[in-house]
């Protein structure tokens, strides 16, 4: 049977104002709003205007995968920015607040993620009073064997680091 379509006149459009890109994304809209994310962005980062809106969107974007600053663009469509509580900034916004960035901010945000944490851990996030473990180089290694069907890699850890939350 032929087509009816050709690809260089077939036209793909997203107009759904109801489609969420990437719904998942609600959880962790919840999670930024409860953590407070935005705010305390604002009041940390000396970068302005709306450095809690242009973090969380960029924090937004990497959950969801985002590689690259116009991959933020996505959060932007349909009624994406419905699940969040913050308006999702442009690509062209949040290139300007990483290109005036210097080692001073970087510290900044490495604060506001330990307030995070912290405010995280006091909602009953963290291990209580139970050790855990964080695993900083796990390695990712091809794995061979009749018992190992369907999988073809496995992570190795290399390195585990014990923490107590005390």
């Amino acid at each position: 049977m032929q087509s009816l379509h050709t690809p260089s006149t077939l036209s793909v459009m997203f107009d759904d104002d109801h489609a969420v890109a990437n719904a998942g994304l609600g959880l962790a809209g919840l999670l930024s709003e409860k953590l407070g994310l935005e705010e305390r962005c604002d009041e940390t980062i000396s970068v302005v205007p709306f450095p809690g809106r242009r973090a969380a969107t960029l924090v937004h974007s990497l959950v969801v995968g985002g590689t690259c600053i116009d991959d933020a663009d996505v959060r932007r469509s349909g009624s994406t920015s419905s699940v969040l509580a913050h308006r999702v900034m442009a690509p062209s916004t949040l290139g300007t607040l990483l290109r005036g960035f210097t080692f001073g901010h970087v510290r900044q945000l490495d604060r506001v993620s330990e307030m995070l944490k912290t405010r995280a851990w006091a909602l009953g996030a963290g291990p209580g009073d139970r050790d855990m473990t964080i695993d900083l180089d796990s390695t990712i290694l091809e794995v061979h064997g009749k018992q190992k069907e369907g999988s073809g890699l496995e992570h190795c850890p290399s390195g585990d680091f014990n923490a107590n939350s005390a």
